[in-house]
């Protein structure tokens, strides 16, 4: 029997498959306008990472130059990561993502708005950590992944200690890490991985800083759904350490 979602396997290059995935890819197949967006809009915005070689050259991705780089890994439908380019037309946002469908929202959101700083990694996103170059984000999201509440699944888990080696070593000095979850087991396993790494300081002061979600983080639609189902969402932010700071990596956030 032909798998239908395989109809809507959208043109833009995938990452290399240098792990096995777990998440879906596909959805419900693609309505007739979101397939033709994916197939005009996304081989023009998309990082083919077998083409650009071991380190993808970030230079000259954008139209314009950009004032900064930021990173959403797993982005969803892209409710977040339109809304915060639409907020900062000079930041360039490459967004990594696996699901077709999710990659197709966010394809309508930027053709809605006219944005022309996003750039979209279809593959997984720990790939894509891998080949970026040192040091080139100012930011980098990764909100509200699956939790794996089984204890057997949970080393697939996005974020594991070579993860955060990874984020380390793509952040720049002073950068900025965001993490989300409203899986408390979860929360647990974010706070103690992250804590534990030497590149990270945690920022929160006070509850609220955790509790609440910052004014420049806009919401998406996971998020709407986990607070009408009475659930708590957690909303972390880290520092990433100055590599000539004593102790801010392995010694300065580098994978060993």
């Amino acid at each position: 029997m032909t798998d239908r979602r395989q109809e809507d396997k959208p043109p833009g290059p995938p990452g290399p498959p240098r792990r096995q995935l777990y998440g879906r890819r596909y959805g419900r197949p693609l309505r007739p306008a979101r397939a033709r967006l994916v197939e005009r809009l996304l081989p023009r915005l998309s990082l083919d990472l077998a083409a650009a070689g071991s380190v993808p050259a970030l230079t000259g991705l954008f139209e314009t130059e950009p004032e900064a780089l930021w990173l959403e890994i797993g982005f969803g439908a892209g409710e977040h990561l339109a809304a915060q380019a639409a907020a900062r037309p000079g930041v360039g946002f490459l967004g990594a993502e696996v699901f077709v469908n999710g990659i197709a929202s966010l394809l309508a959101r930027i053709d809605e708005a006219g944005l022309r700083n996003v750039r979209i990694y279809r593959g997984d996103g720990r790939d894509l950590l891998e080949a970026l170059p040192e040091a080139a984000f100012a930011r980098v999201a990764v909100l509200f992944p699956d939790p794996w509440p089984k204890t057997r699944h949970q080393r697939r888990r996005i974020l594991q200690p070579e993860t955060l080696d990874h984020l380390a070593r793509v952040l720049g000095d002073g950068g900025e890490l965001r993490l989300a979850t409203d899986d408390p087991d979860y929360l647990t396993w974010m706070l103690e991985k992250t804590t534990a790494h030497p590149a990270f300081e945690w920022l929160a002061r006070r509850a609220a800083d955790w509790r609440e979600r910052p004014p420049d983080w806009p919401p998406s639609r996971y998020e709407r759904k986990a607070l009408a189902k009475g659930a708590r969402p957690t909303y972390l932010r880290f520092r990433r350490r100055d590599r000539t700071a004593r102790g801010s990596g392995r010694e300065a956030g580098e994978a060993p």
